[in-house]
């Protein structure tokens, strides 16, 4: 995998002092954006000790969290080389129309063959199988995803006490509807937790986990944050978020236009509404011990003042925003056209936006002024920006 030009590492250090997670959002294909940013991430010295994922997102998760540092890389690019081995070939002319047409014939080609140890399509179709039958209920089969993920996920690693790194992965309950994360913390994770994460109907198959049925974690929300923020309430963190949709973008002038744009907005993260959810309960909890500090003395041991009290307590969060910002030749099967050319485009744009992001010694500092979250997109220009 070629890297890109600017992939000098910082001569900043990241601090120790914070827990450093790697979030990780759905986007199918887009999802070799996501190994490009951990392979510059990891000459940046940045190793994380919780990696969080959704749909490709939990699959990238799976794969580093599943693997020696030493490996992760290997593995990462043995899973992307092989899921874009079906389109080896590049556009044989240049230009925005030319593109568009290499990447529609591309995704067209995937979506009737399959991708090659990830998805084949059903043979007889969904349509041909009995009503209530699991066949009848997806147009692929996603039997070559589970082959892959017991070869490149070394689960008996990843379910380790002692040496994993956690893992955490987004589904949804068919039945109930109900958002359901599967986390090492909390148990162990086999082939199908991570099946389940990123089984997109009508596309793919519920997963049965346990006697319940579980879609791709993207039909609710395509983004981990909010579980990670919720889980870690004392703890500093320093979290990379890497979007595979961006919630910014300009008015459609051509249908295939409007049909990306209706995606990018469904599937984007809205990061800015998770920091302002923040800041209103920071401001909260800052109300409640300004008021404790008021109070006289002989209440400070009151039960309920020292319950308040240790629920007052706050974590500082920083967030260093990676979002894939699409080419004009990009249209709404971008998350489908598994091609070998896109795949190493998006590889390099995240290693080419995690480089631009450690330019900026700004993230590095625990947010300040009174601020217990902070959020930054740096790849924009030359002066930081508050992500989305």
């Amino acid at each position: 995998m070629d890297s890109p030009s600017s992939s000098s590492p910082s001569a900043a250090t990241i601090p120790a002092q914070a827990q450093r997670v790697l979030v990780l959002q759905g986007g199918g294909a887009l999802g070799s954006y996501q190994a490009g940013a951990y392979e510059a991430l990891c000459r940046h010295d940045f190793e994380p000790d919780w990696v969080a994922g959704i749909s490709i997102g939990a699959i990238n998760s799976a794969i580093i969290a599943g693997n020696p540092r030493e490996k992760r890389l290997t593995r990462l690019r043995e899973f992307w080389e092989m899921v874009s081995a079906s389109v080896p070939w590049q556009p044989l002319l240049s230009g925005d129309h030319a593109r568009t047409a290499f990447n529609e014939t591309s995704a067209a080609m995937i979506a009737t063959f399959g991708v090659p140890g990830f998805f084949m399509p059903r043979i007889p179709p969904a349509l041909l199988w009995p009503l209530g039958s699991q066949q009848s209920l997806s147009f692929y089969d996603t039997t070559p995803l589970r082959e892959t993920l017991e070869r490149l996920v070394d689960f008996d690693l990843l379910n380790d006490k002692s040496k994993r790194i956690r893992l955490s992965v987004g589904a949804v309950n068919v039945k109930t509807g109900n958002f359901t994360y599967f986390d090492n913390a909390l148990q162990d994770i086999h082939p199908e937790h991570i099946m389940a994460s990123g089984a997109l109907p009508p596309g793919f198959p519920a997963i049965e986990i346990d006697g319940e049925f579980y879609w791709d974690g993207g039909v609710a929300s395509n983004t981990p944050l909010d579980y990670v923020l919720d889980q870690a309430q004392r703890t500093d963190l320093l979290i990379f978020q890497a979007d595979l949709f961006s919630a910014r973008g300009p008015l459609p002038s051509t249908l295939l236009e409007a049909s990306e744009r209706e995606k990018d907005i469904r599937y984007s993260s809205r990061t800015r509404l998770n920091t302002d959810m923040n800041k209103k309960i920071h401001d909260a909890r800052l109300a409640v011990r300004r008021l404790i500090a008021k109070l006289p003395a002989d209440l400070r041991n009151d039960p309920d003042v020292i319950f308040l009290n240790e629920a007052a307590k706050e974590n500082t969060v920083t967030v260093v925003h990676l979002i894939y910002k699409s080419k004009n030749f990009e249209t709404s099967s971008k998350d489908y056209d598994f091609s070998h050319f896109a795949m190493q485009e998006h590889w390099k744009a995240g290693a080419t936006d995690v480089d631009l992001s450690m330019r900026h010694p700004e993230w590095l500092r625990r947010p300040q002024n009174g601020e217990t979250m902070v959020t930054y997109d740096l790849t924009g220009d030359d002066s930081p920006e508050p992500g989305e």
